[in-house]
């Protein structure tokens, strides 16, 4: 049987293989110039580092061990960390739900249960709460140890790949702080998860497909491999889009392999086993965006950009990521949102200098291989929906994030471990590869084991936000907010304000203001940042309670207003469907502050029978003594019941 030729390979002539050298050069990052494996016995060209390679290769689970040791040890200051930011959306705020019989269920069924439809994700948090609580020791460690079950399934996958440098390329990602964001942060058991899970389907298919095969003589037969690794396949696939949307790329990178690998795609052999992971990704991913805008908020005046402004968002985005891989230095929880401006020449520099890598690297791909493409295609692609294209709530305060970059920074390690260590060999010195990892991997260790201790607590996650980016408002809103409950009200104050002039248009931020305002015994200004609150965002029962509870009990008689009180209370009923019951104590307060006693009476004996079924210690007592008050024909004043702040800003 004649076999058909690379079209590719058939424009360049042969080359005889080298000695020491595989003769197959289809599995390499560069499908003509690398090795399917490091050559035998190279590194004994270097006497000094002959008992290490000896003992390396006698022991080959040594160097798992020490990376595995290596990135526990440096996310050891983050293990006894707090929840923080975003956390209790999947913990402290699911708790109702963990807590009933049907919560798993619930979790499965209702896609609108979480904050995005990660049921698999909202499982282990389930898992978590049934076994500790929330108790967050157990939490971070199974963050940090399922980040490095990913590490060594990448490292597996470059293996069966035959890319060069597979453990260092391993080592940058175990350890580099850009990483810190995903193992470290309790809500990112998203990414880990995901990345475990998504790995594990490429492993499977690869299997199936026969990525790692060898023999050039099966190269074009269609011979899948068992059909269960198909299926398992596709299973890991579903699990990690259900942990994470980040894994929907997975039908293309499927495809990009096969490419890279063989120069070409089949429409039998290759792209039609691939239609049911296409079938998913597009399914889930139009659940996630339509729930990205309708449930979570990614909508309105900071997401209306046109698609110019998308592209530049998206060009300096890839550099920007690149320059952190790169050097990760001032790393941060929240980066500046860039200032978009069309029409300036220098801002179109970033995409233009992106889409010419991408040339460069097509129209060299005859000299150099396929390979750096296809690293560099894996790392634009894995981010084109976090690139501007499509919204995200997050994008309301910055256009770039560390723990986006999680999945496709690998594709970038992989292009620097292989083009070093061939770069090394070439020049004859292959333990230039092994002398540069023993010098910067315990550099990364270094900046992760200090970077991660940003998740130790919420204020230090906020003071070392602020202190890159002084005009973070969502920092300076929730540091703000942890001051004022903490009692330190004249310290939460200026960042409270800070907050309200860098966005005047969060509704957020106006209410806590105003909250704290009323606590520092200044109502009068409280009073104005309720109305302001209102006008940006009219069905805020928060604020609507608030500000009528400020008009009814307020010990300022300027201020006090019943009628109104009881007015504003009632659109707060409206809001609630009557069945809040400090909504129903506001409205007891304002009919007692207009001298409507028997009202009052009824209704905040209503809210006491409301409030004997909620679980919220010292309230009922509370109730109760405004009800004696309004008994004895006085109104309440203050003190009883507090503002309801917004929560930290989402």
């Amino acid at each position: 049987m004649r076999l058909r030729k690379d079209p590719e390979r058939s424009r360049t002539p042969a080359r005889p293989p080298t000695s020491g050298s595989s003769p197959v050069p289809l599995s390499s990052v560069s499908s003509k110039l690398l090795p399917n494996q490091e050559p035998t016995g190279v590194f004994e060209e270097v006497s000094i580092l002959r008992p290490i390679v000896g003992f390396w290769r006698s022991h080959p689970w040594v160097p798992v061990g020490l990376l595995v040791a290596a990135t526990f040890f440096a996310y050891w200051p983050c293990l006894n960390g707090d929840f923080v930011w975003d956390d209790d959306a999947w913990t402290l705020g699911l708790q109702n739900v963990f807590q009933r019989p049907s919560g798993l269920v619930h979790i499965w069924t209702d896609l609108t249960a979480l904050q995005q439809y990660y049921p698999l994700t909202a499982t282990t948090f389930w898992l978590d709460y049934h076994c500790w609580g929330f108790w967050t020791v157990p939490y971070h460690v199974e963050n940090v140890l399922l980040h490095i079950l990913g590490m060594l399934l990448f490292w597996k996958l470059l293996n069966r790949l035959g890319v060069p440098g597979a453990p260092f390329a391993a080592g940058l990602a175990a350890l580099h702080p850009l990483m810190v964001e995903s193992a470290g942060w309790i809500t990112e058991r998203k990414n880990v998860l995901s990345l475990v899970l998504y790995i594990g389907a490429l492993l499977c298919y690869g299997r199936f497909a026969g990525f790692w095969r060898t023999d050039s003589k099966n190269e074009d037969r269609a011979l899948p491999g068992p059909w269960k690794d198909y299926g398992w396949a596709l299973l890991l696939f579903l699990g990690a889009y259900l942990a994470k949307a980040t894994a929907f790329s997975l039908p293309v990178v499927l495809l990009l392999i096969v490419w890279w690998k063989r120069g070409r795609l089949r429409w039998r052999e290759d792209i039609l086993p691939t239609a049911p992971f296409w079938f998913a990704s597009v399914g889930l991913g139009l659940i996630t965006s339509w729930l990205e805008r309708t449930h979570v908020g990614a909508r309105g005046p900071d997401w209306d950009l046109s698609f110019a402004e998308r592209c530049l968002i998206a060009g300096r985005a890839l550099w920007f990521y690149t320059g952190k891989l790169l050097w990760p230095a001032d790393l941060c929880f929240i980066y500046p949102r860039w200032q978009l401006q069309v029409g300036a020449l220098a801002q179109w520099l970033w995409p233009a200098a992106a889409a010419g890598v991408l040339v460069l690297l097509w129209l060299a791909r005859r000299r150099i291989g396929r390979g750096p493409l296809t690293a560099v295609l894996f790392f634009a692609g894995t981010l084109f929906p976090l690139l501007g294209f499509f919204n995200g709530y997050f994008m309301r305060y910055s256009f770039v994030s560390d723990h986006w970059a999680y999945l496709s920074s690998l594709g970038l390690f992989a292009l620097a471990a292989a083009s070093l260590s061939i770069w090394a060999k070439r020049r004859g010195a292959p333990g230039l590869v092994y002398g540069l990892a023993a010098i910067l991997l315990p550099l990364l260790w270094v900046q992760t084991w200090r970077h991660c201790s940003i998740f130790s607590d919420s204020e230090t996650l906020y003071l070392r936000t602020l202190a890159l980016n002084p005009n973070a408002d969502l920092a300076h809103n929730n540091l703000g907010l942890l001051l004022a409950q903490a009692g330190e009200v004249e310290e939460a104050l200026p960042h409270l304000i800070k907050a309200v002039e860098i966005r005047p248009g969060s509704a957020h931020a106006h209410n806590n203001l105003a909250n704290t305002f009323r606590v520092a015994g200044r109502p009068r200004d409280a009073a104005g940042e309720y109305e302001r609150a209102l006008q940006l965002e009219p069905e805020n029962a928060n604020t609507w309670n608030n500000l009528a509870l400020l008009l009814a009990t307020s010990s300022d008689s300027g201020v006090r207003d019943g009628l109104r009180a009881v007015e504003l209370a009632g659109r707060a009923l409206a809001l609630t469907r009557t069945n809040n019951p400090v909504v129903l104590a506001t409205m007891a307060a304002a009919l007692a502050e207009a001298g409507r006693f028997p009202e009052a009476i009824k209704t905040q004996q209503q809210a006491l029978d409301v409030a004997a079924h909620r679980p919220r210690s010292g309230l009922a007592q509370a109730l109760q003594a405004q009800l004696e008050l309004y008994q004895t024909g006085l109104p309440f004043r203050e003190s009883g019941l507090t503002p309801a702040p917004d929560p930290p800003q989402p």
